[in-house]
């Protein structure tokens, strides 16, 4: 294709490794598009205005047409980690689905990230669907560039978010046999080398090449070796050959961020080796020029990275399977449906400006400014039901952006100085938000609007809000309170 400018399509923006690479390829010189079910979750990430966002979704192909013409390259990478027994059927339409438009668009290469694994095991179903949607994409007639990598070490990646995790809170841990399995872990950053490269590199022939860095350890290894960078003592590692990946799952699910869902297809992976098999790759694509780089920079580098507040995305950037997409209702009597609300007004003696740093920084290790055992023990319920919990904290501890996950929220929508609105991702019968609008009343004086929505899901939505009725005052009232307190006492304290 020649070193000359490309028009792009990145096709899971909103992902992990599609929020990093979209920004990169545009710093590359290429003419980007991204490919998003709800563009407004890029409304503000800081490259949004250096890309063109088209709304789309790889399960209706009629969506697709517009955002695929005039491109050179599509870059696949969406992959469900979680989800029901139905996903492998829905991946393979998706791959479908994006095989025909490529085509029928002309487009000239596609580039598909999918995982590296043994080309004869017996593949876990995830590695399995990965290995199809990369067999379809090759098979579709179009040029097609199949990157296979393994564990991907990165700050707020699941792979090693699961590690940091089990190695920071147990000193001693029981596991399968999988952790005597030998993995070649890729850091992030040289992902994403091969990924920016895949766009113009010669590609004789559509095929897969297998990337991963320069060491090969067993995951008990990656484990300990973390242990060391982040400054722990060595882990005690007890491998119990009954342990399944539905126990480990539920067990990762506990102690970790990751769902249990998660947990368990990441686990279901790690069943075989995950060794590059061939080189390929460095006669089409040469290394970094400062060379690959290992895993124990790659932890050190991810941890720094966390340490510091600069977390470009996480394994949970991306929507949970189900989840909606769609905007509030901006009425709470929309469509004649039955809303609860809880609303609450309070002035406050601090300037707007710094009641709205107060309610930006809300969530993970800041906390929710009331009852922290309520939260507390609503997170960990979440967790036994499968959902997301309190433990995905946030991004960044100071500023959020549209589709950031926070807890078991996602910021639906903010207006920066103004408007803060969450939506709930934890499991409950009917949908939550939670909202707070920040107003000036004078030089020195602000005032702040806070409201908590539920759209009831039949009886037992219905119940399920009269139950947690008590708990209000003490809950929504404290929070309040205890906001513009905060605002207040910065105030005094600056002054």
């Amino acid at each position: 294709m020649g070193m000359t400018q490309l028009r792009v399509l990145v096709t899971g923006a909103t992902g992990y490794i599609g929020g990093r690479l979209a920004p990169r390829l545009a710093e590359a010189g290429h003419r980007v598009r991204v490919l998003v079910r709800s563009p407004e979750k890029l409304t503000d990430v800081p490259w949004a205005s250096d890309v063109d966002i088209a709304r789309g979704d790889l399960s209706d192909p009629e969506s697709l047409s517009a955002a695929f013409a005039d491109m050179d390259v599509v870059y696949y990478l969406v992959h469900s980690m979680g989800g029901s027994d139905e996903f492998e059927r829905a991946e393979r339409i998706s791959a479908e689905n994006v095989a025909e438009a490529a085509r029928k668009a002309g487009v000239g290469r596609i580039v598909y990230l999918g995982g590296l694994h043994p080309d004869s095991a017996d593949l876990s179903p995830h590695l399995r669907s990965r290995t199809q949607v990369g067999r379809i994409l090759v098979d579709s007639g179009v040029p097609t560039m199949v990157l296979q990598a393994g564990v991907v070490i990165g700050s707020g990646s699941a792979s090693f978010e699961m590690i940091r995790h089990l190695t920071n809170r147990l000193p001693v841990m029981t596991t399968p046999r999988w952790v005597n399995n030998k993995i070649q872990p890729i850091a992030v950053r040289d992902v994403l080398h091969y990924l920016v490269a895949a766009a113009d590199a010669p590609l004789p022939q559509s095929r897969t090449f297998d990337i991963g860095g320069p060491d090969v350890l067993r995951y008990g290894e990656m484990m300990q070796t973390y242990a060391e960078v982040a400054g722990l003592r060595q882990r005690r590692i007890l491998v119990l050959p009954v342990l399944t990946p539905k126990l480990a799952g539920l067990w990762i699910g506990l102690v970790t961020p990751i769902p249990r869902s998660l947990g368990r297809a990441l686990i279901e992976s790690l069943h075989n080796d995950a060794v590059a098999g061939e080189h390929d790759i460095d006669d089409v694509i040469p290394p970094p020029k400062a060379g690959l780089t290992t895993y124990r920079d790659a932890v050190r580098l991810a941890l720094r990275r966390i340490d510091n507040g600069e977390v470009e995305t996480t394994w949970a950037s991306a929507s949970p399977v189900g989840a909606p997409s769609d905007p509030l209702p901006s009425d709470p009597d929309w469509a004649g449906e039955v809303v609860y609300t809880d609303e609450r007004t309070k002035d406050c003696d601090a300037d707007a400006a710094t009641l709205w740093t107060v309610v930006e920084s809300i969530g993970g290790e800041n906390g929710w400014y009331s009852f922290p055992l309520a939260w507390s023990v609503r997170g960990w319920l979440d967790r036994v039901v499968g959902g997301v919990g309190l433990t995905r904290g946030r991004r960044n501890p100071k500023q959020l952006n549209t589709g950031d996950p926070l807890d078991f929220w996602r910021v639906e929508r903010i207006d920066r100085g103004s408007l803060l609105r969450l939506r709930a991702e934890m499991r409950a019968p009917g949908g939550a938000w939670l909202e707070w609008t920040v107003h000036s009343v004078d030089p020195d004086r602000s005032r702040l609007d806070q409201r908590a929505i539920f759209f009831p899901k039949g009886l037992a939505g219905r119940l399920y809000w009269y139950s947690i009725l008590p708990f209000h005052g003490i809950i929504f009232k404290g929070m309040m309170e205890n906001i513009t307190g905060s605002a207040a006492r910065q105030t005094v304290q600056s002054g």
